[in-house]
């Protein structure tokens, strides 16, 4: 397109890939949502089945016995809707965690997308122009993190440092309060050690939401700010056509095709993302 510097030709964008997509795969990977390579072995997505079937049993198992006891146990109103918000937040990521899992063949096609993105940016100051870009997903990503995860975290803490004093007969005991309360007539969570047991697994649970909301979120993040990048470079692109006209008349068609081909895949990406994003936003 212009006269700029090229890259190395021996240079991979492999790491310029990673390097956009290394914390979404640190949250995906932990609860088996990001997506295979065709080529995994057999023995690897045996793996991630087996994480998607314990990150859903510890999810699931819990929540059932906490509904029984909002429809069964809970005395008044106040004790039926102190529950009600840490359910509705189980039940709103295991919406996220199952888009996430119905969606990774979209989301490898994405993936994929931006790989051929990278490979076609060959000169230093288009690869500059999608660093950039990289880093703003990058920190989106920190900050979806810090604020969905950090915000559960702190909610279970405080909830798991709480403590009731009940009587029976005539001894008082101390318990810690948990912010889904589990059905009496299944397991008597008043006492040690269930009750240690079920603050343990209560914070395991607001991990393993919190994981599924963030991915979700910084995935939406990082692809839409990858389409702002080569959105950018297409600009540029622009910019020095319009730039030597004069100089190369000969060569304006080649390029002018070269940029509309590129806004075509800049198109497509953007219809990818927006049918991944409404799923994503359930």
């Amino acid at each position: 397109m212009s006269n700029s510097k090229c890259a190395p030709g021996k240079i991979i964008p492999e790491k310029h890939i990673n390097y956009s997509l290394q914390f979404n795969q640190w949250i995906l990977k932990p609860i088996g949502a990001w997506p295979q390579i065709s080529a995994s072995s057999s023995v690897y997505k045996i793996i991630i089945l087996l994480q998607i079937f314990i990150c859903l049993s510890i999810i699931t198992v819990p929540t059932i016995p906490c509904l029984l006891y909002v429809l069964f146990e809970a005395k008044n109103i106040q004790q039926k809707l102190n529950p009600m918000m840490p359910l509705i937040n189980r039940f709103m990521s295991s919406m996220h965690y199952w888009v996430l899992l119905k969606r990774r063949d979209d989301i490898q096609k994405l993936i994929q997308h931006m790989e051929t993105d990278w490979c076609l940016m060959q000169r230093i100051d288009e690869r500059e122009v999608m660093l950039q870009h990289a880093k703003y997903g990058r920190f989106i990503t920190i900050i979806c993190g810090i604020m969905l995860q950090g915000g559960c975290l702190l909610f279970s803490f405080v909830q798991s440092i709480r403590t009731v004093i009940i009587i029976i007969g005539n001894e008082t005991f101390t318990t810690h309060t948990i912010s889904c309360p589990i059905y009496s007539k299944i397991i008597d969570t008043r006492f040690t050690p269930m009750n240690e047991i079920a603050l343990i697994l209560q914070n395991i649970i607001v991990i393993l939401v919190s994981f599924c909301t963030a991915g979700g979120c910084s995935l939406a993040a990082v692809f839409a700010i990858h389409a702002c990048g080569q959105l950018n470079v297409l600009y540029m692109w622009l910019h020095e056509l319009v730039q030597n006209q004069a100089k190369e008349n000969d060569k304006i068609e080649r390029k002018l095709a070269a940029i509309i081909e590129h806004h075509l895949r800049i198109l497509r990406y953007f219809t990818n993302r927006h049918s991944l994003k409404k799923f994503i936003s359930l």
